[in-house]
């Protein structure tokens, strides 16, 4: 039985200009046999969600950089519940510290990838918990 691609948006939230983590682990993504949906710099959650909705993602991959991990996640948590799709497994990577990986965990984050996170251990999280 053939099973389409799981089908991944990586998404660059809030005033964060730096993406070039994002761009490697999308692509890493894609060599895994993932399809990436890339949405660009500086998007709003509303505009994250509406992509996510429209692209019918597997998953919502939030790269921040920024420090704002914990209020970006639940207001998109929240807002993907809200628009219905709040099924949808949402990752966080970036410069996420320890402490705050529970947190995360605690308002709707299925995976959480500090910076420096082996790409293995990100896909085959992704894989193994994904029914595509």
């Amino acid at each position: 039985m053939n099973r389409r691609p799981i089908k991944i948006l990586v998404a660059k939230p809030g005033l964060d200009g730096h993406d070039r983590g994002a761009k490697v682990v999308a692509h890493a993504l894609k060599e895994a046999g993932m399809e990436v949906i890339y949405t660009g710099l500086h998007k709003t959650v509303d505009q994250i969600i509406r992509i996510a909705v429209e692209e019918d993602v597997d998953v919502i991959g939030l790269s921040i950089m920024s420090g704002a991990h914990i209020p970006i996640t639940e207001k998109l948590v929240k807002k993907a519940k809200e628009e219905g799709i709040g099924d949808k497994m949402v990752v966080v990577g970036g410069v996420i510290p320890n402490r705050d990986i529970p947190k995360l965990k605690e308002l709707g984050a299925g995976g959480v990838f500090p910076g420096g996170t082996p790409f293995a251990e990100i896909t085959g999280f992704i894989t193994a918990n994904v029914k595509s």
